[in-house]
Parts: C-alpha cells; sequence; structure tokens
C-alpha cells in the first residue's frame, strides 16, 4: 500500500449520524495498527471518544494510557494505571492479530489493522453495541454481540474467527460491550464537562431571503436548533447542517429558514436552541439579526474551514478509519502529545 492508499483507508466524518437528544450517549475506542513501511506514524494507536470528544489517548511510543483532564479526576490513579495495563495487553494482542493476517498477504507492502467498538445509550437504554475490524481501509470481520458470532468479511479473517472461537476471546469481548462499556458510559457522563454555546443570528445581506441561526463553542454534541413563527414550530423552507468539530473539542452547529422581507414584517420568527448545558431553550429573535457586508462569509466558511484543519490534525496522528456503507462511526479527533504527562507514575 502506497502513501496514496494509506490517505484512502483515511474516512473522516464530521458528523454520520446527528443524534438530537440531551440524553443520548456514546463511548467508543478506535485503534489503528500500521506496518513498517508507514515511518513517522506510531505503530500502534488507540484512542476513546466520550459524545465524540476524545477522552483518553494510548500510542506504541508511550505505553501507557492518557486521560484527558476533564476525565482523569472520576477515577484515582490506580484505576488509570490498571487500565493502562489492560491496554497494553490490548496492544500485544492487536499486533499478534496483525501479524496472523498480514504474513497472508504481500509482506512488501504496507498494510493496517483498524478496529472500532464500544456502545450508545438513549435516555438511559442501551441502544447500540458494536465491534468492526477492518484491514487495508475494507471491512475485514465483526461481532453480533447478541449471539455472539463472529462474521468473516474477508477469506483471511476466518483464521481470526477459528482462534477466537477456542480460546475464549468472544465471550470476553461480548461481556465487555454488555457490561463494562455500559457501567464506564454511565460513569464517565456523569463527568461529562457541559458548555454553553456561542449564538449568533444574521443575513448575509438585507435582501437575503436566508437568516442564518449559529452556534459554536458548545459540549456536548448533541444539539437541537429549531425555528418558530408566531410561536408556532416551523417546519418547511429550512435547512439544518450537520454538527462540526472545532479543534479545541467543542462543537459547532447552524440553520438556516429561507424567508422573505414581506413575512419578516407580518410575523415574528425566532431561532430556538436546546442544549443540555442550558436549563432551559435560548430565543433569538430574527428582528435582533446582524446583517453581515461584503457576503458575510463569517460563519459560512467556519466549518469548512475546521473540518480541514481536523482532517490534517488527524492523518498526523495516524489514525485512520475505513469505510463502511450506512456506517454510524464518528471521526477521531487529534491527540494532543502535549499531555504525555507523568499523571501515570505513581511513586
Amino acid at each position: 500500500m502506497e502513501d496514496w492508499d494509506l490517505l484512502k483507508v483515511l474516512l473522516f466524518f464530521t458528523c454520520s449520524v446527528h443524534l438530537s437528544g440531551a440524553d443520548t450517549h456514546s463511548l467508543e475506542f478506535q485503534y489503528i495498527m500500521l506496518t513498517p513501511q508507514y515511518t513517522g506514524f506510531p505503530e500502534f494507536t488507540a484512542v476513546g471518544l466520550l459524545d465524540g470528544k476524545q477522552f483518553m489517548s494510548y500510542s506504541s511510543s508511550a505505553r501507557r494510557l492518557i486521560p484527558k483532564d476533564w476525565i482523569k479526576n472520576s477515577n484515582d490513579k490506580k484505576y488509570w494505571k490498571t487500565e493502562s495495563e489492560n491496554m497494553q495487553g490490548y496492544h500485544d494482542d492487536f499486533n499478534n492479530m496483525f501479524t496472523k493476517i498480514k504474513n497472508q498477504f504481500d509482506l512488501s507492502r504496507g498494510h493496517t489493522l483498524q478496529r472500532m467498538y464500544g456502545c450508545e445509550s438513549d435516555d438511559d437504554v442501551i441502544t447500540r453495541r458494536y465491534d468492526h475490524y477492518g484491514f487495508d481501509g475494507e471491512d475485514f470481520i465483526s461481532l453480533n454481540v447478541e449471539n455472539g458470532t463472529w462474521t468473516a468479511v474477508k477469506p483471511q479473517a476466518e483464521i481470526l474467527k477459528h482462534n477466537w472461537k477456542s480460546n475464549g476471546y468472544i465471550t470476553y469481548w461480548k461481556n465487555f460491550l454488555k457490561h463494562k462499556c455500559v457501567d464506564w458510559l454511565k460513569t464517565f457522563v456523569t463527568v461529562e464537562k457541559k458548555v454553553r454555546p456561542k449564538t449568533s443570528l444574521f443575513q448575509k445581506e438585507a435582501s437575503s431571503p436566508e437568516v442564518v441561526c449559529h452556534a459554536t463553542g458548545f459540549f456536548p454534541k448533541s444539539m437541537t436548533i429549531s425555528w418558530k413563527k408566531d410561536g408556532e414550530d416551523v417546519h418547511k423552507d429550512m435547512d439544518l447542517r450537520e454538527t462540526l468539530p472545532n479543534q479545541d473539542g467543542s462543537f459547532q452547529k447552524r440553520s438556516s429558514l429561507k424567508v422573505s422581507a414581506e413575512e419578516l414584517q407580518k410575523h415574528i420568527y425566532t431561532c430556538v436552541i436546546e442544549h443540555s448545558s442550558l436549563e432551559k431553550g435560548l430565543v433569538l429573535p430574527v428582528s435582533e439579526r446582524r446583517i453581515l457586508r461584503d457576503g458575510g462569509q463569517i460563519g459560512i466558511i467556519v466549518g469548512v474551514v475546521v473540518t480541514l484543519l481536523v482532517l490534517v490534525a488527524v492523518v498526523v496522528a495516524g489514525i485512520l478509519i475505513w469505510k463502511k456503507k450506512n456506517s454510524e462511526f464518528k471521526s477521531v479527533p487529534p491527540r494532543d502529545s502535549s499531555e504525555e504527562d507523568s499523571f501515570l507514575n505513581t511513586s
């Protein structure tokens, strides 16, 4: 696999599926293993994502789990040290899998092994558990959590399927997804930092038929933006855009409403923003909107720029995600190497 093929493996989703309930949460782990042909990248990298935001990282160079500041106080040092040791074991197991798989392919070329697993909840009800592997950017093998069986997508995956049946691997990860993943999700959500959105309401110019309602800097990801006309919900001529990540781990979202100047004069229009950081929805009167000059590109191009910046950061971090049709997988935020402190070192 050449460098260009490596980039094709990367699938960056800014928002594959937007879940709009304040009580919707997700916990996901993503692994990537690379052959030595890819110089400049860690051999193995893992990240943990809570509601799409990175809360921990691990790499083959550091050989220890590094929690983010906002979550590491949710448990004591002993807890994180134990999980760091567990991650070292996952790293070794993943490396052994990679060796068995790549030996069936052309070893003169570079290869990648990816894994995504986790759980999701809605109103405290677990709605999804999954465990998927990919090889060189294509689906490889996946676990049916309910019946505890593996589906080998590629013939080369049969060797793993056979080994996992005999060594208890299936039972371990089935129990992990049904119990430990759920317990972690409930625990971590209680310490999740909530950040209020910064909001704006504007038109590009006075003659523009489109009013834009924009929110940024909020966390967690889930947010609802709606419109009202004289106090009644508006369902037509509105465009709700996908949620985009900011570089600091927060998110942004916008919605636009097409409405004529005559309608704005006759009726009272408002934008309503609902988020878990707010005690009640924010109501922004359209009559107080700003009129931007010179095309009013502020707020319109921010999402595109942020997306490109995050994409570059992800490539540098060496996190790759394979393309999966009808996927609900999310993007991997860049790992902050400055946080590789001595938190886990005990005296």
